[in-house]
Parts: C-alpha cells; sequence; structure tokens
C-alpha cells in the first residue's frame, strides 16, 4: 500500500487530470470527487476511477473542457446540459439554482442530460440537505444487472441517493445501488482475488457463482431479488425516459465498443421541508426516528461509518494499492508524451 495525505492524493489526481485532456475547472471538480469517496473510504469511487475518466477524455468522447448549461423548463424544473463532460462540474453550476427554485416553490426537480457519472452520489444529496432540504438522487449506468427471473444484463446498477436534514448533526444520508453489490465493490474483489456472495450475481449461462470474474462476465442481481430489480427499473425510467436520456443498454450501444465511462442523465429532487405544513417541528419531529433507531442495540444510521472515516482521515490520509499508484503515475508519465501525428 501507498500513503498518501489528503491533499497529496488530491495533487496526484490533479496532475494526472489536467495531463491527460482535462482543463483546470473539469480537472477540479472531478479530483475533488475522487477525494471525497477516498476520505469517506469508498475506495470503488475514488482514485480507482483514474483509468475510465481518463480513458474517457482521451477517446475524444467526454469532454475534458465541458461548460454546462443550467435551463429554467417550469417553474419547478430545471435542466442542466452537461456539455459532454463529467457530472461534477454540472453539479455544482446546478446547486444553487435548484436549492433557491426548491425554496421558492418547496420542491425543484432537476434534470441532468449530456454528461458522463462515475461517482457516489452522496454528495450532491448532502450538500442540498446542508441546507435544509430534503434530496434525492437517481442515475443509471451500463446494463449490468438482470431483471427479476432473467440472466442477461438489462439494467444499470442505478444507483439512489438521499438525505434528511438535521438540526445539530451532519444530514442523514445513504447512496446506495439497487444491484446487491456496487458494480465498483465486484471489480475492485476481482482485482484483489477476493469472492463475492453467491447474491451478487450469475455467470453467462445463469450458473450461481462467488467468483467476482464471472459475475462481471454474466450479470449482476438486484438486491433482494425482484425487489431491488424493481427499483432499477424504476430508476431507468427516472434516469432515462423521464429526461429524455438513455437507457442503460442505449448508452452501451452509444459507447461503441470503446469502453469508457457511461453516458446518460441523472434526476435530482430537492424538497423544502418548511414548505409541507411543519415548518417549525419537522426536524425536531425527524430527530425522534434517529432517536428511536439508535435506541435498539446493534443499530447506527446509515453513512455513519462514511463520516467517522472523514473525520479519521483529515488526519491519517489514506492508503491506496501500489499497483493504483503505478497505473496513476502510468497515466502521468503517458499524458506528458508529445502525441505521435
Amino acid at each position: 500500500m501507498v500513503h498518501l495525505g489528503l491533499e497529496e492524493a488530491r495533487a496526484l489526481a490533479l496532475q494526472c487530470l489536467l495531463g491527460n485532456g482535462f482543463d483546470q475547472a473539469n480537472a477540479d471538480a472531478v479530483a475533488g470527487r475522487m477525494i471525497q469517496a477516498e476520505a469517506d473510504l469508498c475506495h470503488a469511487h475514488g482514485l480507482f476511477r483514474m483509468e475510465w475518466y481518463v480513458a474517457g477524455v482521451r477517446s475524444g468522447r467526454v469532454n475534458g473542457a465541458a461548460r454546462p448549461r443550467v435551463e429554467p423548463l417550469a417553474p419547478a424544473v430545471i435542466r442542466v446540459d452537461g456539455d459532454g463532460g463529467y457530472a461534477p462540474l454540472g453539479q455544482q453550476a446546478a446547486y444553487r439554482p435548484l436549492a433557491e427554485c426548491a425554496r421558492k416553490n418547496g420542491i425543484a426537480a432537476l434534470a441532468f442530460v449530456n454528461m458522463f457519472h462515475l461517482a457516489a452520489m452522496w454528495p450532491e444529496v448532502e450538500r442540498l440537505a446542508q441546507e435544509g432540504l430534503c434530496a434525492f438522487a437517481f442515475t443509471a449506468s451500463y446494463p449490468y444487472v438482470a431483471p427479476a427471473g432473467g440472466t442477461q444484463p438489462l439494467y444499470g446498477t442505478n444507483p439512489m441517493g438521499f438525505a434528511w436534514p438535521r438540526k445539530d448533526a451532519l444530514p442523514l444520508v445513504f447512496d446506495q445501488a439497487s444491484s446487491a453489490m456496487a458494480r465498483g465493490e465486484i471489480q475492485i474483489a476481482a482485482r484483489d482475488g477476493k469472492t463475492v456472495p453467491q447474491t451478487a450475481g450469475i455467470g453467462p449461462g445463469g450458473e450461481p457463482t462467488t467468483d467476482p470474474n464471472v459475475v462481471l462476465a454474466g450479470a449482476q442481481l438486484g438486491f433482494g431479488g425482484y425487489k431491488g430489480a424493481s427499483l432499477a427499473m424504476m430508476v431507468e425510467l427516472l434516469a432515462g425516459p423521464l429526461i429524455g436520456e438513455f437507457l442503460s443498454f442505449e448508452a452501451m450501444d452509444d459507447d461503441g465498443g470503446k469502453g469508457g465511462p457511461p453516458k446518460g442523465g441523472e434526476l435530482i429532487l430537492a424538497l423544502d421541508p418548511a414548505r409541507f405544513g411543519d415548518p417549525d417541528g419537522f426536524l425536531a419531529h425527524g430527530e425522534k426516528l434517529v432517536t428511536a433507531i439508535l435506541a435498539q442495540e446493534g443499530t447506527r444510521l446509515p453513512g455513519a461509518r462514511r463520516l467517522a472515516n472523514r473525520e479519521k482521515t483529515l488526519e491519517t490520509g489514506i492508503e491506496i494499492p501500489q499497483s493504483l499508484h503505478r497505473t496513476i503515475l502510468d497515466l502521468i508519465g503517458e499524458g506528458a508524451r508529445p502525441t505521435r501525428r
């Protein structure tokens, strides 16, 4: 393992991105999102994603100099055209208009299109909840997950994020895939020679397996069987047809075999609880549920481990595999080489 302070890790990420076709604004946004994930020890969304980020821009499929555009569509609906870039910069551009729209109307929806999403989802909903808003987020991916009863990939892992504001504490946040395991977790298990639960996925012929490489060649499964598959279907529709973007299998067709990141959409909903009938009591009322959850032995709030990790890594920094560190250094070196004509 290679030890890095958080600022050191961010500088490494910036050097790699800037040397491989990203301009400063996009590099700052993407590096910041990766280091957010590393700080929370959610490695599947951290520097592990660097190869995908770089590959997308190098192939010319992703715009490393994107300038997202914010466009109002209706009193409570905002559209952001990501200009073919990665999601973090567009999310930054949309954050303030979305929050203001929610405060004005009580509820606001963001249709985020023409962008590439590789990151964790908790940062976008957590930031809204820090301003007292309740927030949801949904996005799709490539087809990795079989429908209930099926054996072939059709849905994406299709994550969803949720955040609830708290008065004297950080927001209550969860971010989870509709699949039994996130794609990145299975990829990391394959990289590290580990097994996965049999509920994670099936082989190409529908056979049960605990080998992550076989799952990656076959299909992932929804969590809880048909229940997770139903949620994956819901996210397909919310992040696809509802906002005029790709379904997961359409994103794969659009990729055209390049193997880069998925292009698609994201739906973010922001609600102002102060406009829903209990403006003075909703925070205290929510805390009653938090207290009841924690009163039971063995429980914890969703996201509690991430927050504890975040506080710890501010002092201790992070560790990444030496192989990943070498990969990033190689990408930096390749980016510094002149292009042959």
